[in-house]
């Protein structure tokens, strides 16, 4: 028959015992997937990467396969995408509206003028998003594909699967 093994490995940190329907895994492990597996964005769309974004949660790209639903409550949502130029008046608005999402929080920035400003170099419009936010995926293009911010999606589904310690009491 072969060597019997203890545990038999279904997928890295992931162990089930022979012949019982029990896995071992951590509880890290357990909440990252839940999440990864069940992103809703807070669509912030400000220009002409907003028609993408909206393209992108249509039914021919078809996010929902993913868990992926827009939501339009900030509360709902856990991770903020800005779409669009963003200029001075809007950014506290953009900052209002992550500060009223929950933690654990995630922020993309989807296209070249959220990225870095795009070609505006105005005293009017913010130079990235990230005078202001944390982001964590970056989507540059003019207006960037909706594979690319699907694939951007997919990435930071591959970040939260990468986290430890981002939940629970002692989280700071």
């Amino acid at each position: 028959m072969g060597i019997e093994k203890s545990t038999i490995e279904v997928m890295p940190s992931v162990r089930q015992i022979p012949g019982t329907p029990v896995f071992i895994t951590s509880i890290d492990k357990i909440f990252n997937w839940a999440r990864a597996s069940s992103i809703w964005p807070m669509t912030f769309g400000l220009a002409c990467c907003a028609i993408e974004m909206m393209a992108t949660g249509a039914s021919h790209y078809d996010l929902d396969r993913f868990g992926i639903i827009f939501r339009a409550s900030p509360r709902q949502a856990d991770c903020l995408i800005v779409a669009g130029t963003v200029t001075k008046k809007m950014a506290p608005m953009i900052k209002r509206v992550y500060e009223q999402m929950p933690e654990p929080k995630y922020v993309i920035a989807m296209g070249s003028c959220a990225c870095s400003g795009g070609i505006f170099r105005t005293y009017s419009t913010v130079q990235g998003v990230d005078e202001f936010l944390p982001v964590d995926i970056y989507l540059p293009g003019c207006p960037p594909r909706p594979e690319a911010l699907i694939y951007a999606l997919l990435k930071l589904q591959d970040k939260i699967k990468a986290e430890s310690g981002k939940w629970g009491f002692w989280r700071k």
